[in-house]
């Protein structure tokens, strides 16, 4: 087992939050192999996937705000959407070279998006195998995502992919609402050219009425159950306990 932090975006990443992470792992017991892996220290990795991604022309800069692209999609009564809510329309996907440079150079701010048809075309069909299945990839289902930001060197699925290239993970364990996530990752890793892992997508924990566990929703953290006197094997039944209905064990 590896142990990656991905503290990638500074404005949500703070050394406490990273020792609590560590500290609570080995609490429950949870060993890893190897030293911990901070993204934040492998930006020359990442700006190098990102170069091979502009020079095959797969990449193009967009200076659409989130904003802007929520507002376009509310006048469209049939704008498509994905897993993260609207796509992204590619408005900037046409715009001349020229104009974004002089726009870059006056200081616009911008991201970079991965151009998917363009992609999907240079590798083709794909798929990716989950507990056991094999599925095909829809490498439109995210539109033109994000890569890279003008204050992060690349964006969470470039990160990954080239993470677990690098670290030569075969096997990729992750909750299943993160499953919509192997469409976009295995277009990146086919379009540089990466080996591929194998993913097990699994169970989330769930509250009593069944909606999964989020900060956002103040869930409790490990820390609370410690505090309350509970023991690393009483957490452990408790998760097991509220499981997805019908999930693997």
């Amino acid at each position: 087992m590896l142990l990656r932090i991905e503290d990638i975006d500074k404005s949500r990443s703070q050394k406490e939050f990273v020792d609590q992470i560590l500290e609570d792992l080995t609490w429950l017991g949870i060993q890893w192999d190897g030293p911990v892996i901070n993204q934040s220290e492998r930006t020359e990795l990442y700006a190098s996937g990102l170069e091979k991604l502009a020079q095959l022309e797969l990449v193009y800069p967009c200076f659409c705000s989130r904003k802007d692209v929520a507002e376009e999609a509310a006048r469209s009564t049939n704008a498509p959407q994905g897993p993260d809510g609207p796509i992204y329309s590619g408005k900037c996907r046409s715009r001349p070279r020229e104009e974004a440079d002089a726009l870059i150079e006056a200081g616009q701010p911008y991201v970079v998006r991965l151009d998917w048809a363009k992609a999907a075309k240079l590798v083709g069909p794909l798929k990716f195998t989950d507990n056991g299945f094999s599925h095909m990839v829809e490498p439109g289902l995210f539109g033109d995502f994000v890569v890279a930001r003008r204050d992060a060197p690349a964006s969470y699925h470039l990160c990954v992919v080239i993470d677990d290239a690098d670290q030569g993970v075969n096997l990729v364990t992750r909750g299943r609402d993160l499953l919509p996530s192997c469409h976009p990752q295995r277009l990146l890793q086919a379009s540089l050219g990466l080996k591929q892992p194998v993913y097990k997508h699994h169970a989330l924990v769930v509250d009593a009425d069944g909606k999964r566990l989020a900060k956002r929703d103040k869930a409790q953290a490990v820390r609370t159950y410690r505090e309350m006197g509970l023991s690393p094997e009483d957490l452990w039944t408790i998760a097991r306990s509220n499981q997805e209905p019908n999930a693997d064990r």
